[in-house]
């Protein structure tokens, strides 16, 4: 494969990465390049990889779940070479943003991740964050493994009703 079309997948990720506040999952990411048919999956894998070796993004697996974000090397790469992705694609950047932004910082600002303690019970561990803030932090013990992640799960479906709860209880 040529250098070029890689490169130019590599700048379209940096772009995304860097028009938003939060991390974006690999899959929101994928969901809209592949979309668009600008390339296939395991090139798009590919271009991650690569710029995950070369330290210009940052990838954090929470679950089944991998968030990427751009780092000060990123933005700076970015800034070089930002004129090499055409007017027409930075807008279908832009336009995919201001329909899903919400719903995609939804999803990153709710985490769930369950592991094995040093006691032998498992933890779930949850968080509810907002404008980078962590407006919930949870960790709850369990006996099993199964219970766990049936936590996690449920995290994700019924946050904002825990959390009216907690409000409500405690102020």
């Amino acid at each position: 494969m040529s250098q070029e079309p890689l490169t130019l997948y590599k700048l379209i990720v940096l772009y995304m990465l860097n028009r938003v506040t939060f991390p974006l999952t690999k899959s929101q990411v994928g969901d809209f390049i592949l979309e668009k048919e600008y390339t296939n999956f395991l090139t798009l894998q590919q271009a991650i990889a690569d710029l995950i070796d070369a330290d210009l993004i940052t990838a954090n697996t929470i679950r089944n779940r991998t968030h990427l974000a751009i780092t000060d090397e990123g933005k700076e790469t970015l800034s070089f070479f930002e004129n090499r992705i055409s007017d027409s694609i930075k807008e279908e950047i832009d336009n995919f943003f201001q329909e899903n932004e919400m719903e995609m910082r939804d999803e990153v600002s709710i985490l769930a991740d369950y592991y094995k303690s040093t006691s032998g019970e498992y933890e779930s561990h949850l968080v509810a964050k907002e404008k980078g803030v962590r407006i919930v932090d949870i960790t709850l013990s369990v006996p099993d493994e199964e219970t766990a992640a049936s936590i996690c799960d449920n995290w994700q479906k019924k946050n904002q009703e825990v959390y009216q709860y907690l409000i409500q209880q405690l102020f």
